[in-house]
């Protein structure tokens, strides 16, 4: 079966091969749709290796989604089940929310930020963040709150039942996670990334993985963020 792009996104993207930016390569990124990730899963590695290892070459780099990896760690709850503390509830209110997802602006995804980092760093990056959003610099809460804070998905209506009622923790050990994934694909090189129609943030990855690069290459979420059912990409360059 051949891999196609999802739906609004293009296969082909021009990355600079050098600082300057005045060579570029061809990438495709090609989104590998997989069963329904559950924490019953318990492996992502296992799940990688049955729907992408047949079609991958030497030099490809695999990225896969920090929500699926997430989930088969049990790091994704259900909405009914986190009792957000007053604080959460209370700092949710001021957090900028967008279009392509909600962050930590509900009491749920701010109450597992606090469990995450702490009260103490979370109240922090909030007062900073309100200074310097005054002078029109926004960004600095999860800047200063960090990767951790950055990585918590929250329920959003389009996202694939029944994870559409569910929040996520960012994985654990993402860096171990990316070796277990290369290993059972004969050693192709791997990615565990945090992806949105925003920006890009790569929270672990195998020895000799270009993070700038890889960031490059998927800035436009080739996986999607919807129903496709596409938690693992391939980037191989166009020759």
């Amino acid at each position: 079966m051949e891999l196609q792009p999802n739906k609004n996104k293009n296969l082909i993207i021009e990355v600079p091969s050098t600082s300057s930016g005045q060579v570029t390569k061809r990438y495709a990124r090609y989104p590998v749709k997989t069963k329904l990730i559950t924490p019953e899963d318990k492996d992502i590695s296992f799940i990688v290796r049955q729907y992408a290892k047949g079609y991958l070459l030497p030099e490809d780099i695999v990225f896969v989604s920090e929500k699926a990896v997430a989930v088969t760690q049990g790091r994704s709850y259900h909405l009914d089940s986190i009792k957000p503390s007053k604080m959460a509830v209370f700092l949710s209110k001021y957090v900028t929310k967008t279009p392509i997802g909600i962050g930590l602006g509900s009491p749920q995804t701010m109450q597992l930020a606090i469990e995450e980092v702490g009260i103490l760093r979370i109240l922090f990056s909030a007062f900073f963040g309100a200074i310097f959003k005054v002078f029109g610099v926004r960004g600095v809460f999860y800047i200063l709150a960090g990767d951790k804070a950055r990585s918590i998905d929250g329920a959003v209506p389009y996202a694939i039942p029944p994870y559409n009622k569910y929040v996520s923790k960012g994985p654990i050990k993402a860096n171990k996670v990316a070796k277990e994934i290369s290993e059972k694909l004969d050693g192709v090189k791997v990615a565990i990334v945090d992806a949105n129609d925003i920006g890009v943030n790569i929270l672990g990855a195998t020895s000799g993985v270009d993070r700038k690069f890889v960031a490059r290459a998927i800035k436009d979420n080739p996986l999607g963020q919807t129903d496709e059912c596409t938690p693992v990409g391939i980037i191989r360059e166009i020759k």
